[in-house]
């Protein structure tokens, strides 16, 4: 069984994985991961997630994984025996020395994506050094990840969905160069996502740029493959790879360094078929809702495939599209990325309109304190740290015990929600985005 690995930036977001089918969850130990700039969670936190994730019967991962120098790693080690004593089932690390101590206490590493593994030899080398599982390089296509994972020495991890970085495995320089915020330590601003001009000189001939003769600048001619022409696997390979064929696409390039985020979704069987022992969902940095309906998602698809019932279902691809992204694509899998975006492209955005006063579970209503107008066939979203991430369509309303259509703001009203909720929740209304302004 593959595993699925969900992130949590905050106890929110790491009730919402778990509710919703997360085998194991990763979150950040503050000052020592690669999301420094998101709330991350202290050692005295990281003994009630374990808690918290043990009610599932789930696993918990730390991240630690930046660049460590001398001072980070001293700083760490006393702390080791303490993540040690939490019962944290493993440590996210991109430092050799950090995962051989590790080891030396008892905890078992994972090496992080930024090593950037690729190779079989890395693997074997890792295993020396007590590591017992690596996150494979995002460079890698499926058929390689295939090869790596049927023959090597100890657990293989790889990436199927959330954002991915323009830089090879993350190991970028522009965020320190242009602001001084090292992503190498966990502080990227992330100025690959802005709009940027290219300026070049070119020979004539070159076959790289060609000039648009209406506004003469250049843009950039990219090349993409289709993946939805490859078939399934019918034999040792997980495609026929004689089948993949290019077609050109000329497109404006102002955001050429932003790719799209990752979804793999459509691709579940053929990703469970190259042997890898886990999935991992990226977005430590993305809200609960974004964690709770990523993980819903995946764990259907993996689910349906190992109960052999597995048809892929259009509403997988709708429910990711409702939270946030950045349009989507295939990563490194069966080409180069090709599409570019800056922008969130999800299909609804949250408005903050309430906070949930109390809740009568024996007749299913909360009363909700309202700042903000809220009528029947609106679709909020509720959050809290145990409630975790749920969404509800508004069906009924009632005013001093009179059923409304429609509430304005200053007002309590009471709705009928279908799961239990908790006082101080947070509660958004989920509005459809036009994307034609």
């Amino acid at each position: 069984m593959v595993e699925l690995l969900s992130p949590a930036g905050s106890f929110i977001s790491l009730r919402a994985a778990l509710e919703n089918g997360a085998d194991s969850v990763y979150i950040g130990l503050a000052d020592n991961n690669m999301r420094a700039n998101v709330s991350n969670f202290s050692l005295k936190n990281v003994e009630e997630a374990v808690d918290m994730v043990k009610e599932y019967s789930s696993k918990l991962y730390l991240c630690t994984n930046t660049i460590m120098k001398d001072e980070d790693i001293k700083k760490l080690e006393f702390d080791l025996e303490l993540i040690k004593e939490y019962e944290v089932d493993a440590l996210i690390v991109s430092d050799i020395g950090l995962a051989q101590l590790a080891h030396d206490v008892g905890i078992d590493p994972h090496m992080s994506v930024q090593e950037n593994v690729s190779n079989i030899y890395a693997l074997k080398t890792l295993k020396k050094l007590g590591v017992t599982r690596a996150i494979l390089s995002r460079e890698l296509n499926i058929w390689e990840i295939q090869d790596i994972a049927k023959n090597s020495p100890i657990e293989t991890e790889i990436f199927i969905h959330g954002a991915m970085c323009m830089a090879v495995s993350g190991r970028c320089f522009l965020s320190y160069g242009l602001y001084g915020k090292s992503a190498n330590c966990g502080e990227c601003l992330q100025p690959c996502r802005k709009d940027w001009k290219l300026s070049i000189a070119q020979d004539e001939d070159s076959d790289f740029f060609y000039e648009d003769d209406e506004d003469s600048s250049f843009i950039l001619k990219t090349s993409k493959s289709n993946p939805l022409d490859y078939p399934l696997d019918n034999g040792n390979d997980i495609y026929n790879k004689n089948t993949i064929s290019s077609i050109n696409s000329i497109t404006p390039k102002t955001s050429f360094i932003s790719p799209n985020d990752m979804a793999m979704i459509d691709y579940i069987p053929q990703l469970i078929a190259t042997g890898v022992d886990a999935f991992k969902i990226e977005g430590r940095a993305r809200g609960p809702d974004y964690v709770a309906t990523t993980t819903r998602v995946y764990r259907e698809a993996i689910d349906s495939i190992e109960n052999g019932s597995f048809i892929f279902k259009d509403s997988w691809m709708e429910d990711l599209k409702k939270v946030f992204n950045r349009g989507f694509d295939t990563g490194f899998y069966f080409d180069i990325p090709y599409e570019i975006s800056t922008q969130n492209r999800s299909e609804y955005t949250k408005k903050d309109i309430a906070k949930v006063v109390n809740y009568y579970s024996k007749i299913g209503v909360a009363e909700l304190q309202l700042w903000d107008d809220l009528a029947i066939g609106d679709e909020i979203l509720i959050q809290g740290k145990t409630t975790g991430s749920i969404t509800q369509k508004i069906e009924s309303m009632e005013i001093n015990g009179k059923f409304v259509e429609y509430c304005k703001k200053g007002n309590n009203v009471a709705v009928a929600i279908d799961e239990k909720v908790r006082p101080n929740d947070f509660v958004y209304k989920l509005i459809k985005r036009d994307f034609t302004e």
